[in-house]
C-alpha cells in the first residue's frame, strides 16, 4: 500500500499530539479557582495565586530537563518510539491529577507531566528535519506550532463546558484518555523513518531526501556530509548558543500567556471558570494565524528565492517587532475584550517568530544532532520560564501585571539579538579545522 503525501499525514498526527499536550497542560490553570476553592478555602487570592505559581514552577523545571532527556532519547529511539513514550507517560501523568489532594501530590504530577510533555518538542523538530525538504521545514513547523494554539483554543472552552457536568477530578481523567487514543494511529502510520518505509510512494521519498540539503544521502537516509559533532563540539559554535539564547529569551514570553491567563482573567476581572471559557481562547486564535503565517512567509521567500539566512532573520525579527509594543501595551489594556485581543496580536507576534527559531537546529546542523540541540535550546528556555514565573506572584502583587509584560518586550528584543550577533549566517556548518 502506497499512501500519497504521507509526510503530512505524520506532520498532522504530531500537530494533534500538540493539540493534546496544551489540553493537557492547560487543564490545571482553567480548573484552578474550582480546585483552590476545593483545596484551600481559607488561603486570600495571593496566596492561591503563589500555591499555583509553586507548582507551576515545579512543572516547568521539569519541562526544562525533559527537554534535554527526550532531546537524546528522540536521538536514540528515533521518532516513533519517541513519541510512544513521551505522550503515553504525559497521559497517565494527567489522569493521576484527579487523585492529587495538595502541593506535594500536585507537583509530583505535574513534575512527570512535565518531563513527559517536553519531548514532543524536540521530537517534532527532528520529525520535521526526517520528513521534509529545507524549504517546507518552516511550514511544516508553524503546522505543528499551530496545534499550541488550536489546543490553547480549544481547551479553555472544552473545560469550563466540562466543569457542568463533572468534577475537576474527573476532567483529569477524560483529558488523558484522549493522549493513549492518539498512539493507535501512530504506532500504525509511522513505521519507520522516510527512507525505507513501504507507504511512502517513490516519488515522494526521493523528493524529501534530495530536498534535505544535499542530492548525496547514506544507507540510512542522513546527508554523507552532514554535521553531526559530539555534544562538547556542538556547544562550542556561537550558532548553538545564538539558538539557545533566542530560545530561552522568546519562550517565557509564551508561558507568560500559558500559565497565567485564566488565573489573570480570574483576579483582574473577577472571572469564573465559564467565564474564563468565554474569553480564555481568543489570545490563542492569534497564536495560531501567526504559527501559519510564519511558516508560510518563510516558505513563500525561500521558493522566491531568498537565502535561509535572509528568511529566518525577517521572520524572526518580524515576529519580535510585532510583541514590542504590544506587550507595552499590555500595562493599560481597557477592558476584557480589549485584553484578550491584544493578547492575540502578543501570541501572532510569537508564534511568528518560534517556528522559524525552532528550525534553526535543523539548518546548522545534520538529523542526528537535531533533537540534542532542540532540547538544550528547550532546557534554557524551560529555564527563564520557571524563573519568570517563580516572580510572578511578587511582581503582579494586588492584580498589577505591569512590571511582567515589561520584561517580556525587553525578552523579545534579547530573543531578536541574540539570532543577529550570534549566527551571523544561518546555513550548515562544517567541522572546525
Amino acid at each position: 500500500m502506497k499512501l500519497k503525501g504521507l509526510r503530512w499525514w505524520v506532520i498532522g498526527l504530531i500537530a494533534l499530539a500538540t493539540i493534546i499536550n496544551y489540553i493537557d497542560r492547560q487543564s490545571l490553570g482553567v480548573l484552578w479557582p474550582e480546585i483552590a476553592a476545593d483545596l484551600y478555602p481559607d488561603e486570600t487570592d495571593d496566596g492561591r495565586k503563589e500555591i499555583y505559581a509553586l507548582i507551576s514552577v515545579v512543572f516547568v523545571f521539569s519541562y526544562a530537563a525533559g527537554q534535554a532527556i527526550f532531546g537524546k532519547i528522540f536521538d536514540w529511539v528515533g521518532t516513533r518510539i519517541g513519541f510512544a513514550l513521551s505522550i503515553g507517560v504525559w497521559s497517565i501523568a494527567t489522569a493521576l491529577h484527579s487523585v492529587a489532594r495538595g502541593v506535594l501530590s500536585f507537583s509530583i504530577f505535574r513534575s512527570i507531566l512535565g518531563i513527559a510533555e517536553a519531548g514532543n518538542w524536540p521530537g517534532a523538530a527532528k520529525g520535521n528535519a526526517e520528513w521534509f525538504p529545507i524549504k517546507e521545514r518552516a511550514f511544516a513547523q508553524g503546522l505543528f506550532n499551530s496545534g499550541a494554539a488550536i489546543g490553547g483554543i480549544v481547551s479553555i472552552p472544552m473545560i469550563a463546558f466540562l466543569t457542568i457536568y463533572f468534577s475537576w477530578k474527573v476532567i483529569f481523567i477524560l483529558v488523558g484518555l484522549t493522549g493513549l487514543l492518539w498512539l493507535i494511529p501512530w504506532m500504525i502510520l509511522v513505521k519507520s523513518p522516510p527512507k525505507t518505509h513501504p507507504w511512502l510512494t517513490e516519488e515522494e521519498r526521493k523528493y524529501i531526501l534530495t530536498g534535505q540539503q544535499t542530492q548525496e544521502v547514506d544507507k540510512d537516509g542522513n546527508r554523507e556530509d552532514e554535521y553531526n559533532p559530539p555534544t562538547g563540539e556542538m556547544l562550542s559554535r556561537k550558532q548553538s548558543w545564538g539558538v539557545i539564547l533566542a530560545s530561552a529569551a522568546i519562550d517565557p514570553i509564551w508561558w507568560l500567556f500559558v500559565i497565567w491567563i485564566p488565573i489573570y482573567l480570574h483576579e483582574v476581572y473577577g472571572m469564573d471558570v465559564k467565564t474564563i471559557g468565554i474569553y480564555g481562547w481568543v489570545p490563542y486564535v492569534g497564536a495560531m494565524f501567526g504559527a501559519w503565517f510564519g511558516g508560510l512567509l518563510a516558505q513563500n521567500r525561500i521558493k522566491a528565492g531568498w537565502s535561509v539566512d535572509r528568511t529566518r532573520k525577517l521572520v524572526i525579527t518580524l515576529g519580535g517587532v510585532i510583541m514590542l509594543p504590544t506587550l507595552l501595551a499590555m500595562s493599560n489594556p481597557g477592558g476584557p475584550v480589549t485584553t484578550v485581543l491584544l493578547m492575540a496580536v502578543i501570541l501572532f507576534g510569537f508564534q511568528t517568530a518560534i517556528g522559524n527559531v525552532q528550525t534553526l537546529p535543523s539548518d546548522f546542523f545534520g538529523k542526528k544532532t537535531v533533537g540534542t540541540l532542540s532540547g538544550f535550546a528547550g532546557m534554557g528556555a524551560k529555564l527563564t520560564a520557571a524563573g519568570l514565573t517563580y516572580l510572578i506572584p511578587w511582581l503582579t502583587t494586588g492584580g498589577n501585571y505591569t512590571p511582567a509584560f515589561v520584561i517580556g518586550a525587553a525578552l523579545a528584543l534579547i530573543a531578536m539579538a541574540s539570532v543577529w550577533i550570534l549566527c551571523p549566517k544561518i546555513e550548515p556548518l562544517k567541522p572546525v579545522k
